[in-house]
């Protein structure tokens, strides 16, 4: 059709997908997922086991936003089947850092040999496990679980007139992959 830009999703045999309008939800094996996207006047349309996201005459602004929504979905649908793994590596070259995870809080204590422990935010529905110097965080939303490693990550950095050089001390706790999954 003449002046519609549109795009697809696939969705797998194990996985359901229901539109209430311009609401996603996916159900799969691992959870379920849920994202409103009626910021973004876009159509929302499912036909023949695909979701079809469309716009009529889109300017700039209209196709960015299609193909981020596309990502977003795809993004859900990989969450509710296989998940999301990211790996942290604690470093440090003298004071050894512990790491606890509690509740909705990882404890970082002993950084840069600080009496005073840290905390950083756990999102709801990420899990943190800690084995050794590896930290592993994992879930089925990937903004959650990317969010919560970088809770932990700035949570190291020092500032400020205590902050060390970079060349030196690089003390702290890193994501290096985030290929992993759950399932």
């Amino acid at each position: 059709m003449f002046g519609r830009l549109q795009k697809t999703v696939e969705i797998p045999e194990d996985v359901e997908l229901q539109l209430n309008g311009s609401v996603v939800t996916v159900k799969g094996p691992l959870g379920e997922l849920t994202r409103d996207f009626s910021f973004s006047g876009l159509i929302f349309e499912k036909k023949d086991g695909k979701l079809v996201i469309s716009v009529f005459f889109p300017k700039k602004k209209e196709k960015a936003l299609l193909g981020a929504i596309e990502s977003h979905v795809k993004n859900m649908v990989h969450g509710v089947t296989k998940g999301y793994k990211y790996s942290m590596k604690i470093v440090f070259s003298h004071f050894p850092i512990k790491v606890i995870p509690q509740g909705s809080e990882v404890k970082v204590e002993n950084l840069y040999g600080g009496r005073k422990p840290r905390f950083a935010k756990i999102l709801p529905g990420v899990k943190v496990e800690v084995d050794g110097e590896n930290v592993y965080v994992s879930g089925i939303d990937k903004e959650k679980v990317g969010q919560t490693c970088a809770n932990i990550q700035e949570l190291t950095r020092l500032r400020g007139k205590r902050r060390k050089s970079p060349k030196t001390f690089m003390d702290g706790i890193f994501t290096f992959d985030k290929s992993g999954t759950i399932a």
